[in-house]
């Protein structure tokens, strides 16, 4: 766990894209409100694989989100049985119930539904607003913070020499 922490601070102080780890913190929100083992979660991590997004990010925010899943639990399971209840949904569900390939899928379960719709909606807002806060980050913030003597007495840490060596900016003592 220290590691991924090291790898997002690293990503974050780095000059790496901000668009890159604002779509593995949306990718990892999907994944992280839904069941572990599901069929879309594995499109995801192909997906995530496949293109260049920050790792760290997406299995912090997955972790983190894994937690936010609990407490969102009420309206996951609101949206998944509206959406399965609703009438106009119904004739799809039942046809696409018949294909193998969505049965192995579990959108006929309403969790399962539910945080796949509810992640989907919140995975574009969360993706401006994570790119709009790394961008404050990087311009106002991480100047200021690194004036403060906490920072400093911790740069003196293991913490900092561990940071160091995964950044290549020197070697682990």
């Amino acid at each position: 766990m220290l590691t991924l922490l090291v790898k997002l601070f690293k990503a974050l102080n780095s000059e790496s894209s901000t668009r890159q780890i604002s779509l593995a913190i949306a990718l990892g929100l999907i994944v992280g409100l839904s069941p572990l083992l599901t069929l879309h979660n594995l499109v995801i991590l192909f997906f995530v694989l496949v293109i260049r997004v920050n790792l760290g990010a997406f299995i912090l925010s997955m972790g983190v989100f894994k937690g936010v899943s609990y407490l969102l639990s009420p309206v996951i399971l609101m949206a998944g049985e509206s959406l399965l209840k609703s009438p106009a949904l119904y004739e799809l569900f039942d046809a696409l119930y018949q294909i193998s390939l969505f049965k192995l899928a579990h959108w006929h379960n309403t969790y399962t539904l539910g945080a796949l719709t509810v992640g989907s909606v919140l995975a574009i807002p969360v993706y401006f607003l994570s790119r709009y806060l790394i961008e404050k980050y990087r311009e106002h913030i991480k100047s200021y913070i690194d004036e403060f003597r906490i920072v400093k007495i911790l740069k003196a840490s293991k913490f900092y020499r561990l940071y160091t060596a995964m950044s290549g900016r020197g070697g682990m003592s």
